[in-house]
Formats: structure tokens, C-alpha cells, sequence
């Protein structure tokens, strides 16, 4: 009996490899297109990975992923390190996986006022806009896969995004992943932006010191000590600034809806959307040191998803509101992929 656990176990071994393996070969396709939003003149940056070869010809096996408040999808989705972004880890395990830039961030169309001074406009690209860009782009994955409904994925403000697509589209969505949540603010939270709902023009910019700043507020110097791999803070800097073509100063520029949105709503106990129309399996991933969106809104989301058939909520150790990018990232990309794969968990057999 030694013997055969033995030879058990040696080939278990050897599958584990094989798998791993696998993973790091597997030849990944990739394309670049572009589909129309709902508003005129405005075309949305999509891209696909997947598997060469195959293509997934059922929902299950596809995942759509949005962007947050200031940053396009694909420098934080799409930025390999090691060799490897989420985009190719989920590839490799057999997903059609799918970014989208709604309108004005990314390589997607800038509204005009983007070409104006910042103060001649009132706020641009609100939740309401960026989920009917998002759902442009999950239409057009259904008709590329001939398929009724896909996973969908939110970073951020981008949980706002599909939180709101997914309680007015449940028939389109199969599951619903909420990377670090947005959820009601406690009273008088400051915003990291600063300014004041009456002070917000049409966008606002970001330079690369400010945004090294967020990335680490809160974490400690010993903390903060190889929680970003070596050149990840400056792939991804140079990657997600070189996406806005009219960055002035070394500045990037980011729509202001979503901080009128937050004042309006999200600060003064109004939330955009209703929770409880959500009639999706629901997954919440969130990590400690995330000083952007608190662990109490995650908490607050997840109490208010009172409908889905089930709902999961995991808290990740020694991360910030940017762990897909940091030492801790596989555990991020394996709970993900797990829920993904799962079977039903409510099934019998």
C-alpha cells in the first residue's frame, strides 16, 4: 500500500508540473478592436486573449473586466509581470477574457471637453454612462461567441459599473466578480481627489508622484518593503500614462463623473444602484490595507446583496487597493479562478 501511495503521489507530482507547465507555454492570441457606445462618435478600446486555437463557446468560459476611477483596464489587467498579466494567467486556463476603456479613459474616444480647459465643463462620464458603454461592450462579446450571458469583473468604481449593469441585465451576466468594492462612505470621508463637488470641471489630472502616493497610503515603510516587485510601479506608470496622448506636464487625465457621482450618492447615503436586484452568483475580493475603499463598504455591499443564489466575500492579507499588481497577486488571481470554476455550490451532486 506504501508503494502505491508512493506512485500516487509521484504522478500528482507530475500533473501539478505538467499543468504549471502548461500554463507558462501555452501560446496566448491576442487583438486589439474597437466597438461603438451608445453615444455618438464615441468608440470603446476592447481587448481579447485567449487560448490559441480555441474559443469559448459558452459563457461560463468568458470574462469581461473593467477599469476604476483613473486608470484604463489594460495597464493593470493586461501588465505582465514575470512574464504574465491576469489576462494571460486566466487565458491559459482555457478563458476568453476581454478588457474595455469606457469613454474617456484608455485608448477609448475623450469626450470633447477633455480638449477644453478642465473648469469651461461641468463633470464628464458619470456611472450611468460608463455602464451603457459597458454594456456595449458585453454585447458585442455575446454576438462574437454566440452566447446568452458571461462573467463580468470590476475594479474600483468599476464595481459601480457592472454592479449597476448586472441589477438592470441579470440575463446577461452568469457571474459577478467585485474587485475592492464601492459602496456607501461614511460621513465626511475626504476624497483622495480633493476638491469639492462645486469645484469639479469636466476632468481632473494625475501626475506619477500622486499616484505612487495612493498606491502606498496608509502602508507602513516596513510594510510597503517588497510590496511592489522590482520596475512593477514603473512598467506600469509609463504604460498607463503613455494611453493618454494629451497628458500635459507628465499628467494623466481622468473624467470627473465619478467624483460627483461619490459627493452626490455614494457620500451622502444614496446608492446608484440597487443591490438587491443583483440575481447573480456574486464574488467580493478586498484587501487589508486598501485605504481608497475601506473594508466597511465591502461589508456594506455584501449585507445589501440580499438576492443572489450565492454570495462570497474573501479578504486578502498584506495588499492594497492594487494587489492584482503586487507580491500577493496569485492569491488574488487563484480565488478568482476558483469561483469562476466552480461548480454550483448549491448543487446536490
Amino acid at each position: 500500500m506504501k508503494h502505491l501511495a508512493k506512485i500516487f503521489f509521484a504522478l500528482a507530482l507530475l500533473l501539478m508540473q505538467s499543468v504549471g507547465a502548461f500554463a507558462q507555454s501555452a501560446k496566448i492570441e491576442s487583438e486589439d478592436f474597437y466597438v461603438p457606445s451608445k453615444a455618438p462618435g464615441i468608440q470603446l478600446f476592447m481587448r481579447h486573449k485567449h487560448l490559441s486555437g480555441v474559443k469559448a463557446t459558452s459563457g461560463d468560459k468568458i470574462l469581461l473586466y473593467v477599469h476604476g476611477a483613473t486608470y484604463p483596464s489594460e495597464t493593470a489587467f493586461d501588465l505582465p509581470i514575470e512574464g504574465q498579466s491576469m489576462m494571460d494567467l486566466l487565458a491559459s486556463k482555457g478563458y476568453d477574457v476581454y478588457l474595455v476603456d469606457v469613454r474617456g479613459y484608455g485608448r477609448s474616444t475623450r469626450p470633447a471637453e477633455m480638449d477644453q480647459p478642465a473648469q469651461d465643463n461641468a463633470p464628464i462620464v458619470h456611472t450611468a454612462d460608463a455602464a451603457s458603454d459597458f454594456g456595449s461592450a458585453v454585447d458585442a462579446v455575446l454576438k462574437r461567441h454566440n452566447v446568452s450571458k458571461i462573467n463580468v469583473m470590476g475594479w474600483s468604481w468599476g464595481t459601480s459599473i457592472v454592479g449597476m449593469y448586472t441589477s438592470q441585465n441579470n440575463e446577461k451576466v452568469n457571474r459577478l466578480v467585485l474587485f475592492a468594492p464601492m459602496w456607501l462612505f461614511a460621513k465626511d470621508t475626504a476624497l483622495p481627489t480633493g476638491p469639492s463637488a462645486a469645484k469639479l470641471g469636466a476632468y481632473r489630472t494625475v501626475s506619477k508622484d500622486s499616484a505612487k502616493a495612493r498606491w502606498l497610503k496608509g502602508v507602513t515603510p516596513e510594510q510597503a518593503q517588497g510590496l511592489i516587485p522590482a520596475g512593477v510601479f514603473e512598467a506600469w506608470a509609463d504604460a498607463t500614462w503613455a494611453t493618454d496622448p494629451k497628458a500635459t506636464s507628465g499628467n494623466l487625465r481622468a473624467p470627473n463623473g465619478v467624483i460627483d457621482d461619490v459627493t452626490t450618492y455614494w457620500q451622502a447615503d444614496k446608492p446608484m444602484y440597487d443591490a438587491s436586484k443583483i440575481t447573480v452568483p456574486t464574488f467580493l475580493i478586498h484587501a487589508e490595507w486598501d485605504a481608497d475603499l475601506p473594508l466597511y463598504q465591502t461589508l456594506g455591499l455584501f449585507k445589501a446583496l440580499t438576492k443572489t443564489p450565492y454570495k462570497r466575500h474573501v479578504e486578502l492579507g498584506e495588499g492594497t487597493h492594487t494587489v492584482m499588481l503586487e507580491k500577493n497577486r496569485m492569491q488574488f488571481f487563484r480565488e478568482i479562478l476558483g469561483f469562476l470554476d466552480e461548480r454550483d455550490p448549491l448543487a446536490l451532486k
